[in-house]
């Protein structure tokens, strides 16, 4: 399901533009409703309370990602005032949440089907870069998440 949506925002992303809307629809088992015929009905993840919860769900298995993503973005995807995706302070080239570098990684994100501007593609990549990578990928961070006390793998 989660590799079908990201499919599905990667190509509208590839024809209508990447970062330029005000928000991505994301449809993922955790945000989206039922009908009667089964479908999903999808909502726009823009809050930070959301964005928050969304990567809670999403590495409930892996704790030290939720709190890369509180330093290094405070769980922000999309920026309050002009809705387009957060960029990095020192970097402009890391994006989102997790704040996946675009000129390390938008290519090969892009390849395997994720959308580092949604909040779900952000998320998923992370979660592959940690895999290859640990945490390595967010070590200007470390010395905020290093410090949570939380159980490691």
């Amino acid at each position: 399901m989660i590799e079908a949506a990201t499919g599905a925002v990667f190509l509208m992303t590839s024809l209508y533009g990447a970062g330029h809307a005000n928000a991505q629809t994301i449809a993922t088992p955790a945000n989206s409703l039922s009908t009667t015929a089964g479908a999903a009905i999808t909502r726009t993840i823009t809050d930070t309370k959301d964005v928050e919860a969304y990567v809670r769900q999403a590495y409930a298995d892996t704790p030290i990602l939720i709190e890369v993503a509180r330093c290094e973005s405070t769980f922000r995807q999309y920026d309050s005032a002009t809705g387009q995706v957060v960029r990095g302070i020192v970097n402009k080239g890391d994006v989102g949440v997790m704040q996946i570098n675009e000129g390390y990684h938008a290519e090969e994100a892009a390849k395997k089907g994720y959308d580092i501007y949604s909040v779900q593609g952000n998320v998923a990549f992370a979660k592959k870069l940690y895999e290859k990578f640990g945490t390595s990928p967010w070590s200007a961070s470390k010395p905020c998440w290093s410090t949570a006390n939380i159980a490691r793998k």
